[in-house]
């Protein structure tokens, strides 16, 4: 399951939902929205289980090449969360924090990517989904421009447009290796 993924994205999309969701210890918005929060969070909680203790699952986990390292992420985004945000709240910050660090925790998947070139067609269809959903965010921001009167939300537009900029390089890469019928490899 876990050959060429990297723990610690997983540990970072899992302290984005924790900080984001917050929420549900104090709002109630609809049963999909709280069922839908309660399934990302426990959907990555798994996975990092997963990935550390399951018996077969972590021996495919390479901890030795999945070296990034998060506080130089965690650390920038928290103080760029408290610096820049809507509202100077504990929840408010909490939540900037996790739209900044969305954007960048993929980082350490990709540079375990382009460190081990071991790049199965799971491994880089994921990659390639996970950049796909954030794009799409963007082709949504387009819409309800156009549609809502004074819609306006730099933080998450500009966060959201640096997300898929990282994207861009893999992306590239990805469509010439399914164009040219070959594995895909990134360059070093």
């Amino acid at each position: 399951m876990s050959p060429g993924l990297s723990l610690k994205t997983q540990e970072l999309y899992l302290a984005v939902f924790l900080t984001r969701y917050l929420d549900l210890l104090y709002s109630y918005i609809s049963l999909y929205n709280t069922c839908m929060k309660l399934i990302f969070i426990g959907s990555s909680s798994c996975i990092i289980w997963y990935m550390r203790e399951h018996k077969v699952v972590s021996q495919t986990y390479d901890s030795a090449q999945d070296t990034f390292r998060v506080v130089f992420l965690i650390g920038p985004c928290f103080v760029l969360a408290v610096l820049v945000n809507h509202e100077f709240t504990l929840t408010e910050v909490l939540w900037t924090f996790s739209i900044y660090l969305e954007a960048v925790a993929i980082l350490p998947q990709l540079v375990l990517l382009q460190r081990t070139k071991n790049i199965d067609t799971l491994t880089g269809n994921y990659v390639f989904l996970l950049g796909g959903y954030r794009a799409f965010y963007l082709l949504n921001w387009v819409y309800r421009i156009l549609t809502e009167s004074g819609y306006r939300q730099w933080i998450v537009w500009v966060s959201g447009t640096i997300q898929t900029a990282i994207y861009c390089d893999f992306f590239y890469y990805y469509i010439m290796s399914w164009r040219r019928n070959e594995r895909l490899s990134l360059p070093a």
